[in-house]
């Protein structure tokens, strides 16, 4: 076992998640890269230097953070630096807005949805994974937002990370500590009037979703479905009878509901054995061990080239570029799953409830525009 912790811990370190707590302020770069509006809520307590870092607090704070894109991004890349950033290279804050409570968050998030044209007035919420900073998530819901060129405002919820490869343990107790927060976050954005609310979490992230999920349809059942337009589980790192008792809860999975997996995720084939598990959510090979639930379990395995292929989504330009084709993919996301497995180009399987689509890019390079 110390084994693995160590080769756990050296592969996370080359996974690039560095900490940008200390990230510096750049006015100018909102004259040299493209500026995406991300609001954020935390359960982040602040360091004494004024920065948002591993502590936990009980309450929120809010901030609205404007991201520069430099102009020489590549798509699936994020390059940053905690100090002296270069906007023309770098992912850079351009303006940071420290907002007096939940009131002024959702009034600054409503009249932001309000000043965008009707068929733009979403609200993609982020929830970040394990080993991330507070700019770490922010940066990367822009990068998504960027990137996939998805539409309307984009929310992050910033838990306590350690933003460090050795915080596992740090980081599973803060996840937990976060549910209250994201339950907050949610009812919050939903009374700032969107049209639809896409939930999104990506690695640990995805737990603390499914968490919040279940302890808010305990406090309002059939809340998530009402309220929720979608939820899309990145690379989940959840036990599979874990996830299962989380889903019974829930009286209705929002829909669609899209898990993202891959069997070439080395990061979950490592916290299975490290959690004492024969394997985690994020890398199934098959739908009959969810079959019983509405998901689309959609297997990127394919497209994974980095080390670890943990976030594939958001780190292969050959699936950016399969996802920003599917022009309809957004309208889809709006009918059902299976309106969304048939924009894609790829194997679909459905067992039961469940629908598994096999991602392949020798398909996307046979068709496309997904057509």
């Amino acid at each position: 076992m110390p084994r693995v912790i160590t080769v756990l811990v050296l592969l996370l370190l080359g996974a690039g998640c560095a900490d940008r707590t200390l990230a510096t302020l750049v006015p100018e770069a909102r004259n040299i890269g493209t500026i995406y509006p991300v609001f954020v809520a935390t359960s982040r307590a602040r360091n004494d230097d004024g920065n948002f870092g591993k502590d936990r607090s009980r309450t929120l704070s809010y901030a609205q953070l404007d991201v520069s894109i430099p102009p020489e991004h590549i798509p699936g890349k994020i390059r940053a630096a905690s100090t002296r950033p270069n906007p023309q290279r770098e992912f850079t804050l351009a303006g940071k807005t420290n907002f007096d409570g939940k009131n002024a968050f959702i009034g600054s998030l409503a009249q932001e949805i309000k000043s965008r044209p009707r068929g733009d007035r979403e609200v993609t919420i982020y929830v970040h994974g394990y080993n991330n900073s507070y700019t770490d998530g922010a940066y990367r819901i822009a990068q998504l937002m960027h990137d996939i060129e998805l539409p309307g405002t984009a929310v992050h919820y910033s838990w306590p990370s350690a933003a460090n490869p050795l915080g596992y343990t740090h980081d599973r107790d803060s996840m937990l500590f976060a549910r209250d927060g994201l339950e907050a976050l949610l009812r919050d954005v939903q009374k700032a009037g969107p049209s639809r609310i896409v939930l999104v979490g990506h690695s640990m992230g995805t737990l603390l979703v499914m968490e919040a999920l279940r302890q808010i349809e305990i406090g309002t059942p059939g809340w998530s479905e009402k309220a929720l337009s979608g939820v899309v589980l990145i690379s989940p790192d959840i036990d599979l009878d874990l996830f299962r008792s989380q889903a019974d809860r829930v009286n209705a999975l929002p829909q669609p509901f899209a898990i993202f997996v891959s069997n070439r995720d080395r990061a979950l084939r490592l916290s299975a054995r490290l959690n004492g598990s024969s394997k985690r959510l994020g890398n199934i090979e098959s739908p009959d061990e969810i079959a019983e639930y509405p998901v689309t379990i959609i297997d990127v395995t394919q497209f994974a080239s980095t080390a670890d292929g943990h976030f594939t989504i958001g780190n292969s330009p050959t699936l950016i570029a399969l996802l920003n084709g599917a022009v309809d993919l957004d309208s889809a996301f709006q009918r059902d799953r299976a309106g969304m497995a048939g924009l894609l180009p790829g194997t679909a399987l459905t067992v039961r409830n469940a629908t598994q689509l096999i991602l392949s890019p020798a398909l996307v390079i046979a068709n496309p525009n997904g057509n």
